[in-house]
């Protein structure tokens, strides 16, 4: 009777981690949550935008929004989280314009309007399609981009900066890979050796040579606070750590002032120079 319980046990513990092997795509990316269409536009929010298409080196063609500011002192480049697409990033959208910021955000591959399925190496290339389409279509020097990552967004962020030298990277409630992520939430489970994706933003940021802003709330249920500081601890100076307040989609909100204080205070610093 005790083989027969350990037998049924370590099946299922297998069948378990057989199933998120294989499905663990399904866990990272939710292009239709809350939707897949484009249900808001800057429009709404009385912004002007030019709604952009651009391919990417594999030939994909993406869909983003170029909002302008009104003395526009920098550009934002936008990467934002797993969930949704451009549409759900109004309040964002809204503060890097109070922020004089133009901002440019687009949909990774499978969101939104943009063709595709995502996938790690895909949205990586979904990166640096944006912002050779800001530098070269749009002729924003380097010296003039802001790289804002959001959760996912900011690991893909983290990339791209370590590819490419922005003036500032900022990232928000982002962990250090998705292995390390993953042993947080399945401690019993052996997803080190299980993982099929790795956006180790703990190596990117090691290698970015540009301003550092770091930002993450204490409560975030999703992605712990320690990933924050751990990313915070191995960036190189110049950096700065901002803790804010709320759950893992609640930082803007919840910390509105402080938000953009500490935001406006970090990029002011470091755009004049």
């Amino acid at each position: 009777m005790f083989i027969s319980i350990i037998i049924i046990i370590l099946g299922i513990y297998i069948g378990f981690a057989t199933l998120l092997f294989f499905t663990q795509s399904k866990y990272i990316y939710y292009p239709n949550y809350p939707c897949r269409e484009i249900e808001t536009t800057p429009a709404m929010i009385g912004l002007e935008y030019e709604d952009i298409s651009f391919k990417t080196a594999n030939n994909i063609n993406l869909n983003g929004w170029f909002i302008p500011a009104r003395d526009a002192r920098g550009t934002v480049l936008f990467c934002h989280g797993n969930a949704g697409n451009i549409s759900h990033r109004l309040e964002s959208i809204q503060l890097f314009y109070q922020l004089k910021l133009n901002t440019f955000i687009f949909d990774y591959r499978g969101y939104g309007k943009s063709e595709g399925n995502p996938t790690e190496k895909g949205t990586y290339c979904d990166v640096y399609a944006a912002w050779e389409y800001l530098v070269q279509k749009k002729g924003v020097k380097p010296s003039g981009i802001i790289v804002f990552g959001f959760s996912l967004g900011g690991s893909i962020a983290a990339w791209l900066a370590h590819r490419h030298t922005p003036k500032i990277l900022i990232i928000e409630s982002t962990f250090t890979s998705i292995p390390d992520l993953a042993a947080d939430i399945y401690p019993l489970l052996p997803v080190r050796l299980l993982a099929r994706f790795k956006y180790n933003t703990a190596e990117y940021i090691k290698k970015v040579n540009c301003p550092i802003l770091i930002i993450h709330n204490r409560d975030d249920e999703i992605v712990p606070f320690s990933h924050g500081r751990r990313l915070f601890e191995i960036a190189k100076e110049p950096k700065e750590f901002s803790e804010i307040m709320g759950t893992h989609n609640e930082g803007l909100t919840r910390s509105t002032g402080r938000y953009k204080d500490n935001l406006n205070s970090f990029i002011s610093r470091y755009l004049k120079n």
